[in-house]
């Protein structure tokens, strides 16, 4: 009875399990089931060694007692104890909800001997300085308890569905700042620029949603769905203004946003698209549901730029990977384990270590990886080639 699957048996108990029923209900009240059990297994041991003392006193006389309780001992201890519980204590359901039925009979006949023991019980279980009463919060579990159980579920949930629980409890750990496509990135509409450049660019996007600027990203004057964009055909004299007619107010986000608290704010106010700030107000990049929601289940995009690869396999078993991919990316792609709790991207990760930003060729080994700076242009780290390695040491072909 104790060791069953308490989820397992609230599973159960949902879907009208008799047995199952009858045992949460005994285990809601633990005390008077161990009562029950201890009475009845202690009067059945004491019984036998009163019977077995007795005849044994016929049959051998006054060194009966000494061998009668060794040999006793020694059977109730393999067939009534060890074996038993042990079978019980690997096969729990398949012991304690037919036994519940038994149970539940004698906790009613023997009621009031379970509950004069347990006021007994109880009130000692007090005087030493402890609660009787159940506490379930124990058995609550913790993420990181929830975690191991996912682990443990073993061919139970399918691998897919194990990173996909596993992302869902790491969104609170996971901030905007760590899946946002940064300011660089993004592709916009510059409101300055031609309007034919404006609707070249327009009929060419690859993305949904588009911020619209003036001269600099930080001058966000609004989002342009491309759905709506569609109504600027019937205008007869098009202009800049129409197209402004159409974009929705910008929703602004700071970068230290968690992701679930995210998820709920793109729910409540029917958004897809947000602003990432800094603790300046600069614009830092910008954040879709569709990025959260990826990073749940994966890749799912169909656009053509979404399907570009920032990390290529090389026949040497080595990746070219873009010096702007997410660390948080080349770890989930490849199931590494690059630290990402510093910057954000590869470029940055490197840049940190280096402290300076390199003019030729680097080799730096990052505790299991080793990468090599391939191509370094406008003071960014564009191309590194990368494997997996075992040394920790950092070496340069250049003399400083």
């Amino acid at each position: 009875m104790m060791s069953l699957n308490r989820y397992r048996l609230k599973h159960l108990k949902r879907n009208k399990h008799p047995g199952a029923t009858r045992a949460s209900k005994l285990l809601e009240s633990p005390d008077k089931l161990i009562g029950i059990i201890l009475i009845g297994n202690n009067f059945v041991n004491f019984l036998a060694a009163s019977i077995a003392t007795s005849i044994s006193i016929i049959l051998l006389g006054e060194p009966a007692p000494l061998t009668t309780a060794i040999i006793l001992t020694l059977i109730v201890l393999i067939f009534a104890e060890v074996t038993p519980k042990t079978i019980a204590a690997l096969y729990p359901e398949k012991i304690a909800y037919p036994s519940s039925l038994l149970l539940a009979v004698l906790l009613k006949i023997l009621y009031p001997a379970v509950w004069m023991v347990n006021f007994v019980s109880n009130a000692l279980v007090r005087f030493i300085g402890f609660t009787p009463e159940t506490d379930d919060s124990h058995q609550q579990l913790s993420p990181d308890e929830l975690r191991t159980v996912v682990h443990e579920s073993g061919a139970r949930i399918p691998q897919r569905r194990h990173g996909m629980l596993l992302n869902i409890l790491d969104l609170e750990k996971v901030t905007v700042n760590d899946i946002l496509v940064p300011r660089n990135g993004v592709l916009g509409i510059d409101i300055g620029d031609d309007l034919d450049d404006i609707l070249d660019q327009i009929g060419s996007a690859q993305h949904t949603r588009m911020p619209v600027f003036k001269q600099d990203i930080d001058s966000i004057i609004g989002i342009l769905h491309l759905r709506s964009s569609g109504r600027l055909i019937r205008v007869e004299n098009l202009n800049k203004a129409a197209l402004l007619q159409e974009t929705t107010e910008p929703y602004f986000i700071p970068e230290s946003t968690p992701l679930h608290t995210q998820l709920f704010n793109f729910q409540k106010k029917k958004l897809r698209m947000a602003v990432v700030v800094d603790e300046y107000g600069a614009v830092k990049g910008i954040v879709t549901l569709e990025d959260i929601l990826e990073e749940n289940v994966g890749e799912f995009t169909t656009d053509m730029a979404g399907s570009s690869k920032d990390i290529m396999e090389q026949s040497d078993g080595s990746f070219l990977i873009d010096g702007g991919a997410s660390v948080r990316e080349i770890n989930r792609v490849l199931s590494w384990d690059l630290n990402s709790s510093g910057a954000k991207t590869l470029n940055g990760l490197l840049m940190e270590i280096l402290q300076s930003i390199p003019d030729s060729s680097v080799g730096i080994d990052l505790d299991r990886y080793y990468a090599e700076i391939v191509q370094v242009k406008e003071n960014v780290i564009r191309t590194v080639k990368m494997r997996e390695s075992e040394s920790s040491v950092i070496t340069t072909d250049h003399e400083d």
